[in-house]
């Protein structure tokens, strides 16, 4: 069976990559579309169009917004309240995204974890059946 590979740039999941390469307890998720979640709340992804989302708390998030000049994520449509899109300079700036990627990671920790459900076969899983890729395979 062929592996299905992401329609995301090189260079930009390079970055994703470095980034959350800086937190030894965040893995990166994903074969199309790279995320991280914790206790199955997604809180970063690239998106197909290389484009990293991140959820942020709403203090945090406005300031963000602000700061950066950037905007909530829309995706197909529809506009994720609690996701801002990473400006690609910043991306590139892995020390001063670090500190968001952190309170990210922080606030989907304060979140009730998702409960495990089973798929057709029995399997329990999170809320994905998304498998870890390993460091060297993204």
């Amino acid at each position: 069976m062929a592996k299905v590979q992401s329609e995301v740039s090189a260079d930009k999941l390079a970055l994703f990559d470095k980034l959350v390469a800086t937190f030894p307890e965040v893995q990166l998720k994903g074969a199309t579309v790279p995320y991280t979640s914790l206790n199955g709340h997604m809180f970063s992804y690239l998106s197909k169009t290389g484009t990293l989302a991140l959820r942020l708390p709403e203090g945090v998030r406005e300031s963000f917004l602000k700061k950066y000049k950037a905007r909530l994520c829309e995706q197909y449509g529809v506009v994720q309240k609690e996701y801002v899109e990473v400006p690609d300079a910043l991306l590139r700036n892995t020390s001063a995204l670090s500190k968001y990627f952190a309170l990210s990671l922080a606030h989907v920790g304060a979140l009730k974890p998702k409960s495990a459900s089973k798929n057709e076969s029995g399997d329990t899983h999170a809320t994905s059946n998304a498998q870890a890729m390993p460091r060297g395979q993204r």
